[in-house]
């Protein structure tokens, strides 16, 4: 096994429940989490004991099919309906990353063509699983090939910062930015990565550092307002990170922080790039003005590992995401090619064309 490929694996169908590895509990334990009801699942997309935006997308997938495979009622509509109500309860746990909405979307999709094609619910249950396990085993061939199409900004040595975490964790193996990365890496062009350590949860100190030691790729891990000062003082080459939505013109929803070390990088004029799989794009959305900004918990923010770190009652404010407009993007690098500004018709341009 090559050292791009996960020594872990994330996500796991056993043929009855989902298996995951709790991401809460690393770097200091990898523990596994069999999650055996949709609501099992949407608990743990919730809590973020699987995260990732791909990996959230391949998670309620198996989560709707773990929702509906008990289902008995023979009657069209009932069914109708009963999928749909979980459907509903799983894409209401995270609302910002589109990959969620776009699976279950695709698997109702799948339901409500069954139903008018006359076949049973058991046809129906066993063409929603075939389906889940197609999103699951595509996901890794498209971050395959993420990291392919990205080693061509790599054409010499080079030092990048990341922001969150974007690897076999966040999506069904390889990941997005981190799989240009450790393409980058066996292919000997990674000098030194960056890893901002993504406040408040630590995704990068904890989930990122965690991946880059198993994949034996140089870095060091900075505070996240260590990332400017870097950047001026000339130690960064590169900046690429993932995303949870992109909208039309290329807006981006990517994890807090991200806007902040665009416009660093605009400012010191280094390239800034997001890597993303075709399904984290949403051409319903013609901007970032349109995309729904999950909020979470003040603890979060107020307390570290469940002890306080500021007064009690003190308020806090908590965006999971923030939007970087595609002014200050360099390029998306997706399975089927960077897509370069104008982004206002490229985008679009380039999610109609073929795969591959």
């Amino acid at each position: 096994m090559s050292s791009s490929e996960n020594v872990f694996e994330s996500i796991r169908w056993d043929g009855e429940s989902l298996v995951i590895i709790d991401q809460t509990k690393l770097p200091g334990e990898e523990n596994y989490l069999e999650l055996k009801t949709a609501e099992d699942v949407r608990n743990a997309i919730r809590r973020l004991s699987v995260r990732g935006a791909p990996a959230i997308g391949i998670s309620g997938a198996y989560g709707f099919y773990l929702g509906i495979k008990d289902l008995e009622t023979e009657i069209d509509n009932q069914f109708l309906k009963a999928c749909r109500r979980v459907a509903d309860s799983l894409n209401s746990a995270r609302p910002t990353a589109v990959n969620l909405s776009w699976a279950l979307n695709k698997l109702m999709d799948q339901v409500e063509r069954g139903v008018r094609d006359g076949q049973n619910t058991d046809e129906i249950k066993k063409s929603v699983l075939a389906d889940a396990v197609q999103i699951h085993d595509e996901d890794r061939e498209l971050c395959r090939s993420i990291g392919e199409k990205g080693l061509q900004l790599f054409d010499q040595p080079k030092r990048v910062l990341t922001h969150c975490n974007t690897g076999g964790l966040a999506t069904g193996q390889f990941g997005t930015a981190l799989s240009c990365i450790t393409h980058a890496h066996n292919a000997g062009n990674i000098n030194q990565v960056w890893v901002d350590e993504t406040r408040p949860l630590l995704q990068g100190a904890r989930l990122t550092t965690w991946e880059l030691r198993k994949a034996g790729v140089p870095h060091s891990l900075i505070v996240d307002s260590a990332a400017g000062f870097l950047m001026q003082r000339g130690e960064v080459d590169l900046v690429i990170l993932g995303a949870d939505r992109i909208s039309r013109n290329g807006d981006t929803a990517n994890k807090i922080g991200t806007y902040t070390l665009a416009v660093l990088a605009k400012e010191n004029g280094i390239p800034f790039y997001v890597a993303a799989p075709y399904s984290t794009f949403d051409l319903s959305l013609a901007s970032g003005d349109d995309i729904e900004i999950e909020l979470r918990d003040e603890e979060e923010v107020t307390a570290l590992n469940g002890h306080p770190i500021s007064p009690g009652q003190t308020s806090a404010y908590n965006p999971a995401f923030d939007i970087t407009p595609h002014r200050y993007i360099s390029g998306i690098i997706t399975e089927r090619g960077i897509i370069y500004p104008d982004f206002e018709k490229n985008v679009v341009r380039m999610m109609n064309r073929a795969p591959a």
